[in-house]
């Protein structure tokens, strides 16, 4: 995903600890960061919440990672 290694890296928390968080193992963190695996629905709104950005914003859709909650 587009700016997934970002937003992690800027919160310092390792793929592991992503995984943990998210349910997922490394290396489905490692493969959606290089672009080898695209992330379903469910994980795509696990993450963005987790991060508290929008899916647009995960995607590299806009510039803008506020929510509309």
């Amino acid at each position: 995903m587009f700016r997934l290694k970002e937003l992690r890296e800027s919160r310092g928390i390792s793929q592991v600890r992503l995984a943990i968080e998210l349910d997922l193992n490394q290396n489905t963190i490692s493969r959606y960061e290089n672009g080898v695996r695209e992330a379903d629905y469910k994980t795509l709104i696990a993450i963005a919440d987790n991060f508290n950005v929008s899916i647009d914003y995960l995607l590299g859709r806009t510039n803008c990672p506020e929510t509309n909650k």
